[in-house]
């Protein structure tokens, strides 16, 4: 029985592919990462909840950023709600009158920066390591998707 030899190494970053460091014509993979923080009651804070405070404080309501996000207002407030039981501290309140919508609170605003920082420093070490070890570039999220421009509505 005789076998034949790889074409190129499938990782270690050491040989590159037959086709000169690529994959085939197809774009370069993308490191994807899913970070969250949890007790021994479950998992109280992650990517989604992150997101769900950055749509708050971009849209000024909670059941805008919940329609932003394909989630319904009931399980954004609950979502909102556990993390605000667990770590003790108010994320969101209602600015102003009762249609006035949601601000972040200082602590809400401060969670959503310190985890958008861990995220990134653990993603930017992941695509570091996935570029050493791999044959082929590897490319961040943002740098598969780079932020496009708001719309006037969204604003």
């Amino acid at each position: 029985m005789t076998t034949k030899e790889p074409k190129e190494k499938p990782c270690g970053g050491e040989a590159q592919p037959a086709s000169g460091g690529g994959l085939g014509g197809v774009r370069p993979p993308v490191v994807r990462l899913r970070l969250w923080l949890e007790t021994e009651d479950g998992m109280f804070f992650g990517t989604g909840r992150g997101m769900l405070l950055e749509a708050v404080d971009r849209f000024g309501s909670l059941k805008k950023a919940a329609e932003h996000l394909g989630m319904s207002y009931r399980a954004a407030w609950g979502k909102i709600r556990k993390t605000e039981k667990v770590l003790g501290v108010q994320l969101i309140e209602q600015a102003g009158s009762r249609k006035g919508g949601h601000t972040l609170t200082p602590g809400g605003r401060l969670l959503m920066a310190k985890f958008g920082e861990w995220y990134e420093a653990v993603e930017a070490s992941a695509v570091g390591k996935a570029r050493e070890l791999f044959p082929w570039a590897c490319m961040s999220f943002k740098e598969a998707h780079p932020p496009r421009e708001r719309d006037e509505d969204e604003s």
